[in-house]
């Protein structure tokens, strides 16, 4: 309000016949505290020996210091933002706490224990798909005793099936093994009967042939893309000299990208008719163009290795056409392993095998959980749609995913929240991923 409230001229009193208001934006830093539980001991004056008292809370930690929130607090910042404990523990020391970065480790080993029975549950969800796509990356372990690091992998289960319009929701599950062979992937994999969505890593082929005892009884379906990159690479090797059958090859691979481009999001067996009738057609005047080609290269060089590959997994690079829930390539679990090496980058290595165990633990749980955040268009459709009794659908914190048919309550256990997103319309939405519905 102005200074003064009385008109200069006659010192009447001014009314109030408008306003201008404006808005800046702010931070409050983050805050510690420190929570102190008083339980207070009660005797009686007559009786000896009579002592009441409340029970202690329990804790996460046994007689440990941190709440339940700061663990949390913790295990987001290093495995969604990306920070290295040492540089968490600096960033405690500017607030005046001495906390050492062990003491951190040991919290983030202690929590991984305590949700491994989600983990374990997010992989029996993911198991039951008829879909799926798997990957693995290579990540540098401490090797104790020697040194130097080892060289460990993370394997990766990942899901989503918007692109065919499934009622599934999202999700990732990472494993960590010390190697990358077929018996690691199998003991990922025990189990399944469904679709493998793979590159053509040898270990694949493995874990499907029939002669062994433990085979899986899946189908594997190759990806478009590690092919297209072969062609992409040959391209720009030889530049600035041409590669015409490269280049040709990436124009035809281009046109069944497009027809994919217009299919995506549609239901499967739409997708299915829509690549038989203008997809196979393409795909079997490209496989033809490879067999020619492939008679007039010279069969060391790199095109012609290349067109072999292409023609060896053919089978498996096709089955898409023929079935609408399959992608025409791996790029989802690809993307999936993103966080992992951003992880590995900054953090520079695992501490151990047991750590890097944990890190695959508890990257499952929040990028699943942002998944789901990030696709918001995934619940979007369901936010009012009518149940049994014609009433509005209503998704609340720590129940969306029972209402989507995932029993796990990670609303419940974790308070992770995501970037900001944009709804369908262009509108900003806050992101955690609790579905906060509205009735229509």
């Amino acid at each position: 309000m102005p200074a003064e409230t009385c008109c200069p001229s006659c010192e009447g009193a001014l009314f109030e016949i408008g306003h201008d208001e404006s808005q800046r934006l702010d931070v409050v830093p983050a805050q510690y505290r420190v929570i102190v539980t008083r339980r207070p001991k009660l005797a009686c004056r007559a009786c000896h020996g009579v002592v009441l008292q409340h029970a202690a809370p329990e804790r996460l930690i046994k007689g440990g210091l941190p709440t339940e929130r700061l663990v949390a607090h913790v295990i987001d910042a290093k495995y969604h933002w990306h920070l290295p404990l040492y540089r968490q523990a600096q960033m405690l020391a500017t607030h005046g706490i001495p906390i050492d970065r062990s003491t951190l480790a040991f919290w983030v080993g202690y929590a991984a224990q305590e949700l491994k029975p989600l983990w374990r549950r997010l992989r029996e969800i993911l198991l039951a798909s008829s879909k799926l796509c798997v990957d693995e990356t290579p990540a540098p372990v401490l090797d104790p005793g020697r040194g130097r690091t080892k060289t460990g992998y993370f394997w990766a289960l990942s899901r989503d099936d918007r692109p065919w319009a499934g009622s599934d929701p999202p999700g990732v599950v990472y494993a960590y093994a010390p190697g990358r062979g077929a018996v690691h992937g199998l003991r990922l994999l025990e189990g399944y009967r469904g679709i493998i969505h793979c590159d053509g890593y040898e270990a694949y082929k493995t874990m499907t042939r029939v002669t062994r005892a433990d085979a899986l009884f899946g189908t594997l379906a190759f990806c478009w893309s590690h092919l297209r990159r072969q062609f992409v690479k040959i391209e720009r090797e030889a530049a600035p000299a041409p590669a015409p059958v490269a280049r040709e090859a990436l124009e035809r691979i281009a046109q069944l990208y497009a027809i994919e481009k217009v299919l995506r999001g549609r239901a499967a067996a739409e997708r299915s008719a829509g690549r038989q009738a203008h997809a196979r057609p393409l795909a079997a005047a490209l496989k033809q163009w490879f067999e020619a080609k492939l008679g007039d290269l010279a069969q060391k060089s790199e095109t012609a290795k290349t067109l072999r590959y292409a023609l060896r997994h053919w089978d498996g690079l096709t089955l898409y056409l023929d079935d609408g829930r399959i992608e025409m390539d791996t790029n989802a679990v690809e993307r999936a392993m993103r966080p992992i090496k951003l992880t590995a980058k900054n953090a520079l290595f695992a501490g151990c095998d047991e750590g890097a165990e944990n890190w695959a633990l508890l990257a499952s749980l929040i990028e699943t959980a942002l998944c789901r955040a990030r696709h918001r268009a995934v619940y979007a459709a369901r936010r009012t749609m009518p149940n049994e009794s014609g009433m509005a659908r209503r998704c609340h914190a720590g129940t969306v995913d029972r209402v989507h048919g995932c029993p796990i309550p990670f609303g419940i256990v974790w308070s992770f929240r995501a970037p900001l997103g944009r709804r369908a319309g262009g509108r900003s939405a806050g992101s955690g991923f609790a579905c906060r519905a509205r009735t229509a």
